[in-house]
């Protein structure tokens, strides 16, 4: 059974709506109320609205190398799901707990706080940071500026550790994410004229159509990372628009697609032959009308996470764990931006599934709870000198 302090502390994370159109002061308010409780110091970074900020703090010997344990504080949101529950009122039945962000991921930065009285009541030898940012779910677009911080840190962490639902399993690995709207301009005229018209419908099937070629031939020729359920990148368009009427040759068409990349696969090779495949249809398409365009606009991007090359420091963070097996997840965390900038070590392992995440009636297993707190008193003992 979890404790009080991490139900009490999860009662009010939930009671935050911090979808990420919102702002995060509020719960980040109480994060540093909660520690200053414990004389323990934290400092916000904030976003260039101030109507955001990430937090950072650290319990133990600054001049050694730690664990950073990883969060995002922003949710998604619950507008036009039907809910059984207040999605911001932590509710309890048959041995879950309901509420936006249970499972995704509020959780693990509930356990995490109420496991400060244990971190400090231990001799840590080496320390314990907290890193917990904003706007996770629409891109890691929080974590970033952290990020860029902490490698001015005069000591880094020695590893990372992102608590991400895993239901307390190790995972080492998942995919990166490249996201893309491609904006289509041609010249309008009526559909009795069609051949004096630039058809950006057409133009924008053409370059969806290549896509779909790319997305096979990953598919049939790799690379491949075969511990995934799907072991190759794939390739997708999620939403297209253009035109306005039947009669008319349209002057617009916009589609949004996105590379979901195995980390070795870098999605900016692919980029780069879309946008060479761009470059000889605009040649087409300017030849009719020169004020013809096709656009690529990145909306997000985020680095894929691969296993560490250091096999004591997996070892030693799979030791914290009841399962001694790794595994792999099919979404995407902030575990990659760790990764590739600060050079750390990281996994994810968090209390939960993503399996009840971005869903209405989002809950958790209360033993999930319990282990996550097994997880994090198994960390604090290995960080610490025996009396």
């Amino acid at each position: 059974m979890a404790t009080q302090l991490t139900i009490n502390t999860l009662t009010k994370l939930i009671s935050f709506d911090t979808t990420s159109v919102h702002s995060n002061l509020a719960l980040m308010a109480y994060i540093q109320s909660f520690l200053n409780e414990y004389g323990v110091e934290s400092t916000l970074d904030y976003n260039q609205e101030k109507t955001k900020a990430n937090l950072y703090a650290t319990i133990g010997p600054i001049e050694k190398p730690g664990i950073l344990l990883s969060g995002h504080t922003d949710t998604v949101p619950v507008k036009g799901q039907s809910w059984s529950t207040d999605p911001f009122k932590l509710t309890f039945l048959d041995n879950k707990a309901f509420g936006r962000g249970t499972a995704d991921m509020k959780s693990f930065i509930a356990v995490a706080l109420a496991s400060v009285p244990k971190m400090l009541s231990a001799n840590l030898t080496k320390p314990i940071h907290f890193a917990f940012s904003y706007d996770e779910e629409i891109g890691c677009l929080g974590v970033r500026s952290l990020i860029e911080k902490l490698k001015h840190l005069d000591v880094k962490p020695a590893a990372c550790i992102v608590g991400e639902p895993t239901k307390m399993k190790l995972v080492t690995s998942h995919k990166g994410k490249l996201a893309a709207r491609v904006t289509v301009t041609g010249k309008e005229c009526h559909s009795g004229m069609a051949p004096h018209g630039v058809n950006a419908v057409n133009y924008a099937a053409r370059l969806v159509n290549w896509l779909e070629n790319a997305a096979n031939d990953k598919a049939q020729n790799g690379p491949f990372h075969t511990q995934y359920d799907i072991p190759y990148s794939t390739i997708h368009t999620g939403i297209i628009q253009g035109g306005t009427a039947l009669n008319i040759v349209p002057n617009h068409c916009q589609f949004d697609f996105e590379i979901r990349n195995i980390a070795d696969d870098n999605p900016q090779d692919l980029l780069g032959h879309f946008t060479d495949y761009c470059q000889e249809l605009i040649g087409e398409m300017t030849q009719k009308a020169s004020d013809t365009d096709i656009a690529i606009e990145v909306l997000t991007e985020y680095p894929g996470l691969a296993k560490a090359n250091d096999d004591a420091i997996i070892s030693y963070l799979k030791n914290l764990t009841d399962d001694a097996e790794e595994g792999q997840i099919n979404f995407g965390t902030e575990g990659g931006l760790f990764s590739e900038h600060l050079k750390l070590p990281t996994v994810v392992c968090g209390p939960g599934s993503m399996q009840q995440g971005h869903k209405p009636d989002e809950f958790i297993y209360i033993e999930q709870l319990a282990k996550s707190e097994a997880f994090i008193e198994r960390l604090i003992d290995s960080l610490s000198e025996s009396p």
